[in-house]
């Protein structure tokens, strides 16, 4: 797989100096296509189980789950080459409180419409999801928060007032320079591929900072993250508590990235119900 990654670095690098525009569009294409998250057998039959609802963003089919229940509405947020399916345990957790809950399925994930995904694509959807159920409570995790910050920072909306980051990522120049360093590209295709986010979405990658963004939200926040997680690093969630005003950071060690742990969910239960 490394060297199948490799290659396909080499062959954009070489094309970049042939046709650099075509060099940049494909890389962003391969940056925004996830190679998993679709579900398998075993999840679309727990998935089935919940009451569904098809909803469109941008004419977009977003797939959505329902666990009825009595108390304050909950919505869950998966992150990158994941679906609604990951939350299982958290979602059994959140049902021995009678809550509410709602699970969305990112484009691209899923049974979620599109073949490509970035989170100002994922915060659309979110919103359109967040004025349909009107949750009072949202919890994303790893992208997936980073797509609920950008969409509370982009509409405010005031029936939403607490979020729960689970190993959110902050800067999106990271994710990016990230990306570029697998692929090994070289310097005038990094150049292309920051030149044509600017181009199709207004901002250089700089702009989008779950930190910086999270600075302006006037509700409250629970940030967790792992010391030990390989996928974010443990100070971009420091980045968010330090600006996110009124926000609480707690820090775990030898959960990973995942975060899928009974301890984890009774943080989330605890704050959810103070």
């Amino acid at each position: 797989m490394q060297y199948i990654i490799k290659l396909i670095g080499f062959l954009l690098n070489m094309l970049s100096y042939i046709a650099p525009k075509r060099a940049s569009k494909i890389a962003l294409q391969l940056f925004s296509t996830p190679l998993k998250g679709k579900l398998s057998t075993l999840q679309r039959d727990y998935l089935e189980k919940a009451r569904q609802k098809t909803l469109y963003c941008n004419g977009i089919k977003i797939q959505t789950y329902q666990w009825e229940g009595s108390g304050k509405t909950i919505l869950l947020v998966h992150g990158w080459e994941s679906n609604s399916y990951r939350w299982k345990n958290l979602i059994e957790a959140l049902q021995t409180k009678q809550y509410n809950i709602i699970a969305i399925d990112a484009p691209a994930h899923g049974q979620s419409g599109s073949s490509i995904f970035n989170a100002i694509l994922y915060s659309e959807c979110i919103n359109v999801v967040v004025n349909y159920f009107k949750p009072k409570v949202i919890v994303g995790h790893s992208v997936g928060g980073m797509a609920s910050v950008f969409f509370q920072y982009t509409y405010q909306n005031p029936n939403v007032t607490k979020l729960v980051l689970l190993g959110a990522p902050s800067e999106f120049t990271n994710i990016f320079k990230n990306y570029v360093t697998l692929l090994g590209y070289n310097s005038r295709l990094e150049k292309g591929l920051n030149n044509l986010v600017l181009k199709t979405f207004g901002y250089k990658t700089s702009h989008y900072s779950t930190a910086n963004f999270s600075e302006s939200l006037k509700l409250e926040g629970l940030i967790i993250h792992d010391k030990k997680d390989k996928i974010i690093d443990y100070n971009e969630a420091k980045l968010i508590a330090k600006k996110f005003k009124n926000s609480k950071l707690i820090t775990t060690s030898g959960y990973g990235h995942a975060l899928r742990h009974t301890i984890v969910y009774n943080h989330i239960l605890e704050y959810i119900e103070s």
